[in-house]
């Protein structure tokens, strides 16, 4: 029934369309001029039927499920009736039409305001609720993190640790690779080698993280491992090196294009103008155009900290769940955000220390990509002014 009530709904609002249009198009002529173009009579007849007919049927699925679709198309269709007697020459459809296109905009940034602060405060209320029950002093200087323990035992440093450990990985690995792919196609590579290589390069961001997941494990995890005992080191069979190399190779197409639009961007002016000082390309793009480019590149490297550190199916194929305190990239570690997942599987009460961790360390994680922006932000905005 849903269906078809859309599928009724969608035709009632383009044949109000059609209606309003060619009833105001019939109104102009050589000698009557139309205060607003037929379109928009079109246009506000359909928007207004579309909103009557979504209202009253939202208003009513609940609570008369048999009658809200027919209420509702009945409603839609007397709204934009009474819309189409009042078109006329002097009939200001398009003010009317802009300012329910104004509401319905600031509706959405209403709604997508108002969900994040409901995140926000629904984390911090479990946030506080775990805090009554564990020190904040513990939490903060924990050196053990073991939520299943007898007792349990919340020390955040082990797994701020291993963030850390497998963000900087995945960072020294797509970063310098990344950036320098974005100055090959943007500086050096050819039309025909660049319409090849940046759509085989951003196909790596399509491949779900589940398949990199298996790829760490099945793959790159038993490289590492085989080549540090050929070493002669002690390897962890999951380690950190095997999650942050696969998580590196993930980001490599996030800074590489964003990197490539901003360099770009560039105006040509400024190339030219260094290539008239006598520069050479590598020196007009070291000391014209990265520099031109570092507010652009400074945000492609922070978001890609930001999708690093939020990162959990490699991480716990390819790093394991053991909450280790080591700087050590061959050994074992664990992340926030698989502890996260890890703590709010399966049925577990909301009322235990160990289920509100998970909240608590969201806060944290939160809080911490807040920082990240910010720092990203003020960056952005210190080296922009020099070049507007």
């Amino acid at each position: 029934m849903n269906m078809i009530f859309f599928l009724l709904l969608c035709l009632l609002v383009l044949g109000t369309y059609y209606a309003g249009r060619q009833r105001a198009a019939g109104m102009r002529n050589g000698t009557t001029l139309l205060h607003s173009l037929p379109n928009y009579h079109g246009l506000l007849l359909g928007t207004a039927a579309l909103l009557v007919g979504l209202f009253v049927y939202a208003a009513l699925a609940s609570a008369m499920p048999a009658i809200a679709p027919w209420a509702a198309l009945a409603a839609a269709a007397a709204s934009a009736y009474a819309f189409f007697t009042k078109i006329s020459p002097d009939f200001r459809a398009r003010n009317l039409f802009e300012r329910i296109t104004l509401g319905l905009l600031v509706a959405c940034s209403a709604v997508a305001i108002l969900t994040t602060l409901g995140i926000v405060l629904s984390v911090l209320f479990e946030t506080g609720r775990f805090f009554k029950e564990v020190s904040v002093f513990e939490f903060f200087t924990g050196l053990r993190w073991a939520p299943t323990g007898t007792p349990p035992v919340f020390g955040f440093i082990p797994l701020l640790a291993g963030t850390l450990l497998i963000t900087l990985i995945a960072i020294c690995v797509a970063g310098p690779l990344g950036l320098l792919s974005a100055i090959y196609m943007a500086e050096y590579a050819t039309p025909t080698t660049r319409s090849i290589f940046k759509p085989v390069l951003e196909m790596l961001t399509g491949i779900p993280t589940v398949v990199l997941g298996f790829f760490a494990a099945l793959s790159v995890a038993p490289f590492v491992r085989n080549s540090g005992e050929f070493m002669g080191l002690a390897v962890s069979s999951e380690s950190a090196l095997a999650a942050g190399l696969v998580i590196g190779m993930m980001l490599i197409p996030v800074i590489s294009s964003l990197s490539d639009d901003v360099i770009n961007a560039v105006p040509q002016s400024m190339r030219d103008g260094s290539y008239a000082m006598g520069a050479t390309k590598s020196e007009t793009i070291k000391r014209v155009i990265l520099p031109a480019a570092l507010p652009g590149i400074v945000s492609a490297f922070i978001l890609a900290v930001s999708r690093a550190l939020g990162e959990t199916m490699i991480v716990v194929m390819a790093a394991g769940l053991a909450a280790n305190l080591t700087a050590n990239p061959l050994s074992s570690v664990t992340t926030m955000t698989v502890q996260i997942a890890m703590l709010l599987v399966g049925d577990h009460e909301f009322d235990s220390a160990k289920t509100l961790a998970a909240f608590a360390l969201g806060f944290v994680l939160f809080i911490f990509t807040l920082i990240l922006n910010f720092i990203a932000l003020r960056l952005v905005q210190k080296y922009k002014e020099q070049y507007d």
